[in-house]
């Protein structure tokens, strides 16, 4: 199996390591905790060569069968919530029956969600060709999935593969690219780090608030946290828009047929509200919808967002460096069984996205013994890690004099020993 074929990124891509700016070895920075971050120099092949063959073996029936499963869990929740949670009633209190039955709606939207997210992961499974070994399968169980969580699959799988080129590279990342320390104080008309005011808690939970709820729309809508591409305006960047910078000219039609799926979906969600009223809608499907957002979101955020991540200026980025600046995190039941493993093994995944999720396990116990200090793992409650990713990670920057071009995470809070010079 080749470079390509294990990656699932280009010969380009990959040949940047080796690119006439050779990047420095040994390279040490500060992150943001004030801990010493030792730049990796392993190479590509060193972590390809650790993985077992076996699992890059992909299973249509296997793959298929967990769609199913999902599937299967959404129709059973949703018969026995529609069944029984209307039947509650305290006698005599209708006043607790509606409050109770508000609450068992709200948990029965929640479980649909968590399901829903499901099936956007083997979504995004086929787009990475991890799904099985027919592609033509892959690109419409896909489209079907993504196109009735309204994400645009063939927008977002096109994207999402420039995304995995350059993970980590401050110029050709696709997704969450930070403001460095300049744009960060342009952004809030100032001259100097020095002179921005810190962030209340309050506001960075209302910035918080908009990020979870919607942020996606607003990057699908306008690409906001990816490349700003000059010359365009936001909607024309949008990943709706077959002549957005973000594709390739050969990408025009299927951005259609993405659009068109979406389409389609917002015709049946139409027909179920005209037929089964707004309620069944919107607790079937809308309020489910939501709930993927918000998880799709939390999910990415927190991959690529982390005081002890780096990010790289094209000088000092390699396509392992790149997919080394990613991190794994823990979400218990959820993120194993509900989630499939995209929360626990995305750093594997950054390195090598045609691995299907069921194999991902072995592969990264099988990388992290080549990738040795410079795999990341933080175990602690995601919640707490989104909201200190909140206020721990505000920029970018390069301010070890011997590290130029690797930058680190900074805050104008005071929030960790290292603090932005002007």
């Amino acid at each position: 199996m080749s470079v390509v074929e294990a990656t699932g990124v280009s010969v380009t891509s990959v040949s940047k390591e080796t690119s006439v700016s050779s990047p420095s070895s040994n390279l040490t920075t500060v992150d943001t905790y004030g801990r010493e971050f030792k730049v990796p120099d392993y190479t590509i092949k060193d972590i390809l060569s650790s993985i077992p063959k076996h699992c890059y073996e992909r299973s249509l029936v296997r793959s298929l069968g967990y769609v199913a499963r999902d599937i299967v869990l959404m129709v059973a929740i949703g018969y026995v919530g529609q069944k029984y949670i209307p039947m509650v009633d305290f006698a005599g209190h209708e006043d607790a029956s509606t409050v109770a039955r508000g609450l068992l709606w709200m948990g029965y939207s929640y479980a649909l969600g968590l399901f829903g997210f499901g099936l956007w992961i083997l979504a995004h499974e086929c787009g990475h060709g991890a799904f099985s070994d027919y592609q033509n399968i892959n690109d419409f169980v896909g489209w079907v999935l993504h196109s009735y969580l309204i994400v645009p699959y063939f927008s977002w799988k096109f994207s999402h593969a420039k995304h995995h080129k350059a993970t980590g590279h401050m110029t050709k990342d696709m997704v969450f690219v930070p403001y460095t320390k300049e744009e960060y104080v342009e952004a809030r008309g100032v001259s100097k780090i020095s002179e921005v005011m810190e962030e209340s808690p309050i506001w960075s939970f209302l910035v918080l608030l908009f990020q979870q709820l919607g942020g996606l729309q607003l990057y699908l809508a306008t690409n906001a946290t990816g490349q700003p591409y000059s010359g365009y305006s936001r909607i024309a960047k949008s990943h709706y828009a077959p002549k957005s910078p973000v594709f390739d000219k050969h990408h025009f039609w299927y951005i259609i047929l993405s659009d068109i799926g979406i389409g389609l979906t917002f015709t049946m969600v139409y027909q179920w509200y005209k037929n089964f009223g707004f309620f069944n809608m919107f607790v079937n499907w809308f309020m489910p919808w939501c709930w993927v957002n918000h998880w799709l979101v939390f999910v990415t955020f927190l991959q690529h967002t982390d005081p002890s991540m780096p990010h790289y200026k094209p000088n000092e980025w390699t396509f392992a460096r790149g997919a080394a600046a990613t991190i794994d995190r823990n979400f218990g039941f959820i993120g194993q069984h509900i989630f499939h493993d995209i929360i626990e093994t995305h750093v594997l995944h950054h390195y090598v996205s045609r691995i299907p999720f069921y194999n991902a396990r072995e592969a990264t116990d099988a990388i992290r013994k080549v990738m040795g200090d410079h795999y990341r793992y933080e175990g602690e409650s995601m919640w707490y890690s989104l909201w200190k990713c909140m206020r721990m990670c505000q920029f970018v920057d390069d301010d070890k004099d011997d590290a130029k071009g690797v930058m680190m995470f900074r805050n104008v809070n005071g929030l960790g020993p290292v603090k932005p010079r002007d």
